[in-house]
């Protein structure tokens, strides 16, 4: 019923947008041939409105993809440096969920390991809500920071490197089947911050699929039996990522198309000294509103690298296709 939702919104808007273009140009020939320029500038700016909708839709078009509408996991990892990477690490996490709430979607903390003195060493949030994977999947790489460290009492210029994975939250129409025997399964007290969302028991629970290395932590729930539960359902939904993602590079390579979006590759650098500029590596996209992107303003980057993905261009580009 969900699929089916989508699509009939899909075709209602197709259907609206080429009513509304009939309209616009109607009313433009209507003007000229009345003599009235202002029906004429009216429905031409309609017509510029509707191009933009037009963009939009045709993004939108883009998450189409086998996994694109589920909810999705995203990780984020400080990477080396010590306080400085765990800083940066929990200012991308606070960005995601900025990001997640300004577009409506639910947002749930599962795990969340503290830094020594500040940020977080590890975090896992679970964003839901309709194409939450589709978008997010376009962040997924190594994210660096250039600044001012407010760390340093020499006041030096530092950069800092955090990861950020992201996976899909498969439901119970998609089979993954995990041998038990192939998991290693540990249990832990919680290391987050104490309080109602956190059991000072061992109740946290890491799983280690041992054939591919891959490992989970779970310790939002209060028991460990709720956190084992997540657990399976993260390692499952891990191990359904790496095979779209193989998927994806087998049909890369069948095109001979290069790409540089992966895990543990460089994608975007933020610089905020000695001057702010946000720059995406893979399209170009950049802006100087460094206070923007980190609040969660992240849409013109995630619907560039959709589009460069699709059509190997931008999503400028595509705005400015006449």
């Amino acid at each position: 019923m969900q699929e089916r939702t989508s699509l009939e919104d899909s075709l209602s808007g197709i259907g609206k947008v080429e009513q509304q273009l009939e309209d616009d140009i109607g009313m433009i020939e209507l003007g000229e041939a009345e003599g009235d320029a202002g029906v004429v500038a009216e429905a031409e700016a309609a017509l510029k409105n509707l191009k933009k909708e037009v963009a939009r839709r045709e993004l939108e078009a883009l998450l189409s993809g086998e996994a694109d509408g589920f909810d999705s996991y995203l990780e984020v990892h400080a990477g080396a440096g010590g306080t400085e990477s765990q800083d940066w690490a929990q200012m991308l996490l606070r960005m995601y969920t900025r990001w997640a709430e300004t577009h409506g979607f639910k947002v749930e903390f599962l795990e969340e390991s503290e830094g020594e003195e500040a940020g977080i060493k590890s975090a896992t949030i679970q964003v839901s809500g309709h194409n939450a994977y589709g978008w997010l999947k376009t962040e997924a790489g190594v994210h660096r920071l250039v600044r001012i460290s407010p760390f340093d009492s020499n006041a030096r210029r530092h950069t800092s490197f955090s990861s950020v994975q992201v996976f899909p939250v498969i439901d119970d129409s998609i089979k993954i089947d995990i041998k038990e025997s192939d998991v290693r399964t540990d249990t832990m007290r919680s290391g987050g911050a104490g309080g109602q969302h956190v059991n000072k028991t061992e109740s946290a629970v890491r799983l280690t699929h041992i054939p591919t290395g891959v490992a989970v932590v779970c310790q939002a729930g209060r028991s460990q039996h709720k956190n084992r539960a997540q657990a399976w359902d993260m390692l499952r939904a891990r191990l359904y990522q790496m095979e779209l993602k193989r998927r994806e590079e087998k049909a890369a390579a069948d095109q001979a198309a290069k790409t540089d979006i992966g895990w543990g590759h460089q994608i975007r650098s933020y610089v905020l000294q000695p001057y702010q500029m946000v720059k995406d590596l893979r399209t170009g996209v950049q802006t100087s509103d460094t206070s923007g992107v980190l609040n969660g303003e992240l849409d013109d980057f995630m619907a560039a690298t959709l589009a460069q993905r699709a059509f190997g261009t931008t999503g400028a580009d595509i705005e400015d296709v006449d």
